[in-house]
């Protein structure tokens, strides 16, 4: 979309990256409200807080079967900026996405998930590397703290359900975490390479097929 068209289009009132991800949003779950959350410290990065993503959404996914679908808002140019049209990505090109099953010791919602994504937001942020579809991380402990779980890593993968979109302000792939289990994380270890990480997910996605995170498998 060129500047022109841009201006034409939207007022400097229009969240227009986030509208995009709304609309991408409303296609699976129509209007469905999600639980939204902003900033956890209250303040954003931009302003002295320590939260760089400007919130996540919550979701309750029925898909495959019952499971929490989290979106991140802050990766991607969010807001009105008619000098961020001609960019073949959207900021830094993706949002985080996770898929957790139910959980018992989450008594409500799991905000750890989303402290999770502005942990690996503030990397990002202040290192200036970004994450790609098939990288891995490890946790070095589980995912959600003090738990007893196998879960100590991610691998990125695109979200099954809502790829990569095309915003006024470039690409935004849906960047999904997938909680591995410590085997999982010492096999990538050995082998670090995107098509091991690549071979897991497509092992993952056999029985698994919307990559969703449990934290008692093993």
């Amino acid at each position: 979309m060129d500047k022109e068209t841009y201006k034409k289009k939207f007022t400097e009132e229009d969240a227009v990256g986030w509208l995009s991800i709304d609309n991408s949003l409303e296609k699976i779950y129509g209007k469905t409200e999600p639980k939204h959350y902003g900033p956890l410290c209250g303040m954003h990065y931009s302003i002295g807080g320590t939260d760089p993503i400007d919130g996540a959404s919550i979701y309750e996914a029925t898909n495959q079967e019952p499971h929490k679908h989290l979106i991140s808002y802050g990766m991607s140019e969010l807001y009105y900026n008619e000098d961020k049209t001609d960019e073949e990505f959207s900021k830094w090109g993706f949002e985080f996405t996770f898929r957790l099953k139910p959980f018992k010791e989450d008594k409500d919602e799991p905000i750890w998930a989303i402290q999770v994504m502005n942990n690996l937001a503030r990397y990002v942020f202040e290192s200036g590397k970004w994450f790609e579809e098939n990288h891995f991380i490890p946790a070095n402990g589980p995912i959600r703290l003090n738990t007893d779980t196998k879960i100590t890593g991610f691998v990125f993968a695109i979200d099954p359900e809502l790829g990569t979109i095309e915003t006024p302000h470039g690409e935004v792939a849906f960047l999904q975490l997938v909680g591995i289990t410590e085997n999982e994380v010492e096999r990538l270890k050995a082998n670090p390479t995107t098509t091991e990480v690549e071979k897991l997910i497509n092992e993952l996605k056999k029985d698994n097929p919307l990559l969703i995170t449990d934290l008692e498998r093993e």
